[in-house]
């Protein structure tokens, strides 16, 4: 059985840096295309960082890119995001996600969300 447990949300002052991680079992990370997205009840879920091991793929959204940092740890079987230079506006439901597929267009495996609230 799959499972993607997150810990690490909470809250912060603007400008304040948070740490997010997501312990995966049942499947390996380094193997996976692997995503963190955010969500609020104003907008859809967005994918804020994705990382592809197998093929070298990072990528971020322009919101934040040069603020978050995606990574791995294959020994803990571990996805992480460090969020920098928080704003409000990155007040959201995080979630770590997985894709079974190549192009990592389907996401098959969700973990719970953590929240993050930036004042």
């Amino acid at each position: 059985q799959v499972q993607l447990v997150e810990s690490g949300g909470g809250s912060v002052q603007a400008g304040g840096s948070l740490g997010l991680s997501c312990a995966g079992s049942g499947l390996t990370v380094s193997t996976y295309c692997m995503a963190w997205f955010r969500q609020t009840s104003a907008k859809e879920r967005e994918v804020v960082a994705l990382i592809y091991e197998g093929v070298g793929s990072v990528y971020y959204a322009d919101s934040a890119e040069g603020r978050f940092t995606i990574s791995q740890d294959n020994d803990k079987n571990t996805l992480y995001l460090q969020m920098d230079s928080l704003k409000p506006e990155d007040t959201a439901m995080y979630y770590c996600a997985a894709s079974t597929t190549y192009s990592c267009a389907e996401w098959n495996y969700w973990g719970q969300g953590t929240q993050v609230t930036v004042s």
